[in-house]
């Protein structure tokens, strides 16, 4: 086995790379846990049916894109226990998962010589359920990213950083959260998404449309 980690010289190049291959960002799609994509959805994009939007986005995404660095260096700050690697439009190849790419906000080594990953997240809170989504845990759809780019990058442990926002107009509440996990208590869904992808890429090559998944809202 062999891991690559490329920096492509622009968002550009990145973006015609990731084309390519499956993204974290792809998993929970893959398997229905996408409350806002289906694997159809999914599907229809990397055959070309489809064009993905890589425009700036909602106001909350451009948010996010451009709090990251800032998260990241907080993180930093806060936790100096673990290395913090990082490169513009980076991805990683692992030559095990050939359909499979990862983009990582920061990768980690701890004082034990381990690997890990970083995730930022930055979400703002608008509804109750949402707010529960969070609560001991993380959303579905980004657990299926992290287990993605643990597999991908061989991790033993990943840490996501997420910022809860609430806004009520006249003032701006933060919550920060800090979720570390381990990939032994986490191999048995890293296997099943990882299955899960190699046969979604089945579908792709073989341009033949996969049976619909509805996500749980």
């Amino acid at each position: 086995m062999a891991i690559t980690r490329l920096e492509l010289g622009s968002r550009e190049a990145w973006l015609q790379a990731r084309a390519k291959r499956i993204g974290g960002s792809d998993a929970a799609a893959i398997v229905g846990l996408n409350p806002y994509m289906t694997n159809v959805d999914l599907w229809e994009q990397k055959t070309g049916r489809a064009v993905q939007e890589e425009g700036p986005g909602s106001k909350f995404a451009r948010y996010g894109t451009e709090a990251e660095k800032y998260l990241r260096q907080l993180f930093i700050l806060d936790y100096p226990q673990f290395e913090v690697g990082y490169s513009e439009n980076n991805m990683f190849l692992n030559d095990d998962y050939p359909f499979a790419h990862a983009s990582l906000d920061g990768w980690l080594t701890d004082g034990e010589g381990r690997k890990g990953i970083l995730e930022i997240k930055t979400t703002t809170i608008q509804s109750p359920t949402q707010k529960t989504k969070w609560e001991n845990r993380i959303p579905d759809n980004y657990y299926c990213q992290v287990c993605w780019y643990m597999a991908v990058c061989e991790a033993e442990f990943a840490i996501l950083k997420a910022q809860l926002k609430w806004d009520n107009g006249s003032d701006i509440f933060l919550v920060t959260r800090h979720y570390q996990m381990e990939r032994k208590d986490m191999q048995s869904d890293i296997d099943f998404l990882m299955k899960s992808g190699a046969e979604f890429y089945e579908y792709i090559k073989k341009d033949i449309r996969p049976p619909l998944l509805l996500p749980e809202i």
